[in-house]
């Protein structure tokens, strides 16, 4: 028997011997649509008052209602916030999943159901609990036009009882998501008493699976990417943005309008400080972005990776006149159309080259909410610092689901607009031409319109040292060698790799982004279950930095884990080592739009490394998953 069946094996003859506490999975199958959300964030925010380490996720379709969603909650007393492949506990809400979720469930599994369904009948190795819905809704909501959105906090009662939440808190995760809407707090409060009321009455328990409190929250918030750094751009001192909606980053646009009204208004006038257009498409919104730059504003554009196939010729410009912007990549399942509701790691390749002829863009990778807040920052002072687009590459999961965080720290160092000519510096210099490197790492002075220093034509044609129209061969190698040297000299100011080097070990993994969760636990899983070392270089930038060839050569074998098929960053990796660090690298590859998970990355290394691995498999088909988990 494989180590991994193995371990697995323990732990589910564990979970019928004893109970199972503060370390499950909840997966609530619904409808999109049916206003499930606000019963499954009162669930999730009840847990994190529990004092549990929570994560929650939520896999939606891309049509505006009517087809299946899942939204799985993890808690974890170890405080694994990643996604866990399998299901302890579904709520069946939507017919035409019922049976297939019920159907791919391990052995032990709980489900809380509706009545009818009759899924109790499909086997007899779960925990099944039936619940009349539609007869307990009828009482709590005379209005038959609002059931349909009260039905689901029933079973938040139900959880609550079953699982053992305090319904005190579970009320006030609910009077925290609904607010100031009296009429709708009072319609689920009593739905959430009907459900806790139905299964006091009728349930015994059976499940192993329960919430016990815990200390490990406090001053912890609940917050998605894409908020936090929406928030962080408002800090960084943006006051133009130029964007298109796309999924999924629409929504860090949209947050930031609501906190530039409330924050970035003049209280004396009444006018906005800033400038926020949605634009006809996202090649406008970059031009829009490089324009205001340009000019000295601060820009910023959000997309995703339909939207930077398009802006590739304006990223050219970016680049080769040297105008600061920030893109926020938040990448989804391509190509194409692709998957708009999935997540994936698939835009790197593209946005390190983008546009024609010979680009290098800065990336920096949060892996969190609070670096989503503080790249955000940190975006804008390398975008005027090295006077050039720069791309912050984050990800659905990321960007559109919430997270667990301590709270935001406000920035405390001054903002760097980078090379700014002043009659200071221009007396110095005697001579300025705006492409000119006068200390040798590449980067010119700039000036911008208005500040009183010498103009410049700003132009994406053959130049020379101080902005002539020139196609001089030497004038256009001079340049562009000069453009290398700042990307050399960015390596020394990207945000540094998180490095944790385990002098035991043989094997390395490099990790970034959302991967970085399923990746610290499958280093668990592998020392806990097989007594495999391994050491871990969480990458969040490139150009990459002087500490990757160094783990590179610390190591006998580097797994690049990363969530794409074509192993986008190993590629880029690859163009920097040496022949002999190229053989040591290996990939481990997750792509099937699902957030990746730590047991599919155990399994895989292991099978490299020549372990015997189980051959299990649990594809739910019907949620748009492909070749398997």
């Amino acid at each position: 028997m494989s180590p991994t069946d193995l371990a697995v094996q323990e732990q589910q003859t564990s979970a019928n011997r004893q109970q199972v506490v503060n370390d499950f999975s909840i997966q609530v199958a619904t409808v999109n649509g049916s206003g499930s959300q606000t019963a499954n964030l009162v669930l999730l925010r009840s847990i994190l008052l529990m004092g549990v380490p929570v994560s929650g996720k939520n896999m939606f379709p891309s049509n505006i209602a009517g087809l299946p969603t899942w939204y799985t909650i993890r808690a974890s007393k170890r405080g694994y916030i990643g996604r866990k492949k399998e299901v302890d506990f579904l709520v069946a809400m939507n017919p035409e999943t019922a049976k297939e979720d019920v159907l791919t469930l391990d052995p032990g599994a709980a489900v809380v159901y509706d009545a009818p369904l009759k899924l109790d009948a499909l086997r007899n190795d779960l925990t099944f609990y039936p619940v009349p819905f539609d007869k307990l809704v009828t009482p709590v909501c005379p209005d038959a036009k609002l059931r349909r959105l009260v039905r689901n906090m029933i079973y938040d009662g139900v959880l609550a009882k079953l699982l053992g939440i305090d319904m005190t808190l579970m009320e006030k995760a609910l009077n925290k998501q609904l607010g100031k809407k009296g009429k709708a707090v009072l319609l689920n409060q009593g739905a959430l008493k009907a459900g806790w009321d139905y299964a006091d009455a009728n349930f015994t328990k059976q499940d192993p699976y329960t919430i016990q409190p815990m200390n490990e929250t406090a001053g912890k918030i609940l917050i998605d990417g894409n908020a936090a750094a929406a928030i962080g751009c408002m800090m960084a001192g943006v006051t133009v943005v130029a964007w298109y909606p796309i999924t999924p980053s629409s929504s860090l646009c949209e947050s930031l309008i609501t906190y530039m009204k409330k924050y970035r208004v003049d209280k004396e006038t009444g006018k906005a400080t800033f400038a926020i257009v949605q634009a006809e498409d996202e090649i406008a919104s970059l031009g829009m972005v490089i324009g205001a730059s340009w000019a000295g504003a601060r820009s910023m554009t959000a997309t995703a990776g339909p939207g930077i196939s398009l802006m590739g010729e304006f990223a050219g410009l970016g680049y080769y006149a040297e105008t600061p912007a920030v893109v926020f990549d938040v990448q989804r399942v391509g190509p194409s159309t692709g998957l708009p509701t999935r997540t994936a790691q698939g835009d790197l390749l593209q946005a390190a080259f983008l546009s024609h002829g010979d680009t290098k863009h800065i990336m920096i990778i949060p892996s969190s909410v609070e670096e989503c807040y503080s790249m955000a920052m940190e975006a804008f002072d390398l975008a005027e610092h090295f006077q050039t687009p720069v791309f912050v590459m984050m990800d659905l999961d990321l960007g559109m689901n919430n997270w667990m965080s301590d709270g935001f720290k406000y920035p405390e160092k001054p903002i760097n607009r980078g090379k700014m000519l002043t009659a200071e510096v221009l007396k110095k210099l005697g001579e300025w031409g705006r492409y000119r490197d006068v200390d040798g790492d590449g980067i010119p002075y700039r000036t911008i319109p208005g500040d009183g220093m010498p103009a410049y034509f700003a132009r994406g044609s053959g130049h020379n040292a101080k902005g002539q129209y020139s196609e001089r061969p030497d004038d256009y190698v001079e340049n562009m060698d000069r453009l290398a040297r700042k990307f050399e000299t960015a390596r020394k100011w990207v945000p540094k790799p998180v490095v944790q080097n385990n002098p035991k070990a043989k094997i390395g993994f490099i990790g970034f982004g959302t991967s970085h969760y399923a990746t610290e636990e499958s280093r668990d899983q592998l020392r806990e279950e097989t007594q495999v070392e391994t050491s871990y270089f969480r990458l969040r930038a490139y150009p990459f930095t002087e500490e990757l060839a160094a783990f590179v050569d610390a190591h006998e074998r580097i797994y690049v884990i990363e969530q794409n098929r074509d192993a986008q960053l190993l590629q880029l990796i690859k163009l920097e080592l040496t022949p002999e660090q190229v053989t040591k690298l290996r990939s481990v590859l997750h792509y099937n739009g699902l957030p990746i998970d730590a047991r599919s990355i155990t399994d895989d290394v292991l099978a490299q490394e020549g372990f015997e691995v189980a051959k299990k498999t649990n594809v739910r088909v019907s949620a748009g998953s492909a070749g398997g988990e």
